[in-house]
């Protein structure tokens, strides 16, 4: 079977130049590539040399009845969970190719932000690559187990979670049990639990993560 081709909205760098970066948006179950992509509006001015794209999930959303899911979620065990998000680890790598390629950078200069779903998938691809890549975000989201994660895991890029008190969907500790792992597994993961906020991103979430990318993408 082929590997779905992952479509979505995308901005070219505002610096009018060829992108020297490229930040990916990865949403969350029952949403789409646009959802994601109201953040570049906030983010582009910090990053004028970068690109952005927010890729719609490879599947239907099997429940809601719209939008796109990463892996489906009748089945909230851990060994659906696990089984769905190794199921589309391939896809998302292979998307990730493609537009590492098509922009003529290398995985140092591309950061991932990810929401839920998204985060699920960032951080289990972005642990597995060949090469590491300059960061990651995630947001309301947790580290799927997935196999031996020390046995595993090749490259360890940054990473930052931010995740809501008040998340009804995902509990604040999955936040805080991933960063504990990370850290355990060699990954320099730092965490913070934004106080009163559910299953959402908020402005100081999204302060916290233009520090974090300023930090992470090569400059020039």
């Amino acid at each position: 079977m082929s590997t779905p081709t992952l479509t979505g909205p995308r901005q070219p760098a505002a610096s009018g130049a060829k992108a020297r970066q490229l930040i990916v948006l990865l949403h969350g179950y029952g949403a789409d590539g646009n959802d994601l992509f109201g953040l570049v509006p906030v983010l582009a001015p910090h990053f004028p040399h970068a690109a952005f794209v927010s890729p719609n999930a490879p599947f239907p959303c099997t429940m809601a009845g719209f939008g796109y899911e990463w892996f489906p979620l009748q089945d909230r065990s851990a060994a659906s969970i696990a089984a769905g998000v190794q199921m589309a680890r391939p896809i998302l790598n292979a998307f990730l190719d493609a537009e590492i390629a098509a922009h003529g950078l290398d995985d140092s200069q591309v950061a991932l932000v990810g929401f839920s779903q998204g985060t699920m998938m960032s951080l289990d691809v972005g642990l597995r690559r060949r090469k590491a890549l300059a960061g990651i975000v995630g947001y309301s989201g947790r580290l799927v187990p997935t196999g031996d994660l020390a046995a595993e895991i090749v490259s360890r890029p940054p990473v930052l979670m931010v995740h809501g008190d008040a998340d009804p969907l995902v509990p604040v500790a999955a936040m805080q049990e991933a960063v504990a792992t990370l850290k355990a597994h060699g990954v320099d993961a730092e965490g913070y639990v934004r106080p009163g906020l559910p299953h959402s991103i908020d402005e100081g979430g999204l302060v916290l993560a233009q520090a974090f990318l300023k930090r992470c993408l090569p400059h020039g």
